[in-house]
């Protein structure tokens, strides 16, 4: 029970220090989020033609 008493303190804590991003630091998040998924859909995309091409 205590433990969760000092979660939820924690949480509320961290919830009162946390603030909205400015749109510059929201577009950088977006334009870096957007490469990421983008770079993970080309690794798969290249994987799966390798696979295709080995095992026919």
């Amino acid at each position: 029970m205590v433990d969760l008493k000092r979660f939820f303190y924690q949480c509320k804590v961290a919830l009162r220090l946390t603030r909205k991003p400015t749109k510059d630091e929201f577009a950088n998040i977006v334009k870096i989020t957007g490469i990421g998924i983008l770079l993970i859909g080309a690794m798969g995309f290249v994987i799966q033609m390798i696979e295709r091409y080995i095992f026919g």
